[in-house]
């Protein structure tokens, strides 16, 4: 299915110049001077923290030197009525707003589906990049979606992210997620120079209850050390990494305490979703 683009205007939604088959493909008429969010929805017009994503988005617009007072109530009417309108059931959608145009929103709409339980239970393999830790990382800008096409262009046949290393040869974060590892029984994720994302704050509501958590970002001379890796995004949740660099993580397989934050992260989400 085609994705499915408005603008909302002061005036109200209305159709853009351009089609795209994916929100991917949709990046590249989005103009560079902007900030955005993406997630999805479950059963069809129920949200996952939307709040804390239009939160997000005014932050960003500010780190970026413009302001944004974001009318939720209109933004979520449209929201619905576009998901609605375009009954491809669940969506993942991205909200965009650029700093020439802070009244107006690029609506983009693509089917969603989770990641499948075959791939959580095996987990994924993922690769380093070095010196490619984001500047202003952050803020969640449009920029961003174009200078990282580039690395997920060039991830060889079967690697699913990449990782970025700063300077320093420090794990920093995915293409579009928090990564996390587990070293000595305690969870390290990077605190600083990353996007704080808002699947981020789920886990680090839950994690307490199963393992510490040190809010530092290991070393890649470490990935030979891990116990167990994963990563998140709001659209996929928990993503179990079981080799970085074609070093195997433990044994090789997600192991018990990610499986154990996987549970608790899918019953916050159930306990938490709202209407749009």
């Amino acid at each position: 299915m085609p994705c499915f683009i408005r603008k909302l205007t002061p005036d109200g939604i209305v159709p853009v110049d351009y089609s795209a088959d994916s929100l991917a493909d949709a990046a590249q008429y989005e103009p560079d001077n902007g900030i955005y969010t993406v997630t999805n929805t479950y059963q069809v017009t129920k949200v996952l923290k939307l709040g804390a994503h239009l939160d997000r988005m005014e932050d960003s617009a500010r780190r970026a030197g413009f302001e944004l007072e974001l009318d939720r109530p209109r933004l979520r009417t449209a929201l619905c009525e576009m998901i609605l309108q375009a009954n491809y059931g669940d969506v993942r959608f991205r909200v965009t707003v650029t700093a020439d145009k802070p009244d107006t929103f690029i609506i983009s709409l693509e089917p969603f589906s989770p990641p499948s339980q075959k791939l959580i239970e095996e987990g994924v393999h993922c690769i380093t990049a070095p010196n490619s830790a984001r500047h202003s990382a952050e803020m969640k800008a449009t920029s961003w979606m174009h200078d990282r096409k580039r690395l997920a262009d060039a991830m060889p046949a079967g690697i699913y992210d990449t990782f970025l290393l700063d300077a320093d040869g420090n794990m920093m974060e995915g293409l579009g997620a928090n990564f996390y590892a587990i070293l000595s029984g305690t969870l390290h994720t990077a605190g600083t120079g990353v996007l704080k994302g808002i699947a981020q704050q789920i886990v680090l509501e839950v994690a307490p209850d199963i393992l510490p958590i040190q809010m530092d970002a290991i070393h890649v001379s470490q990935i030979g050390q891990l116990e167990e890796s994963f990563l998140t995004s709001s659209s996929r949740g928990i993503i179990p990494v079981v080799a970085i660099d074609g070093i195997l993580i433990g044994a090789g397989v997600p192991g018990p305490l990610t499986r154990q934050l996987i549970a608790a992260y899918r019953a916050w989400v159930d306990a938490h979703l709202e209407a749009l």
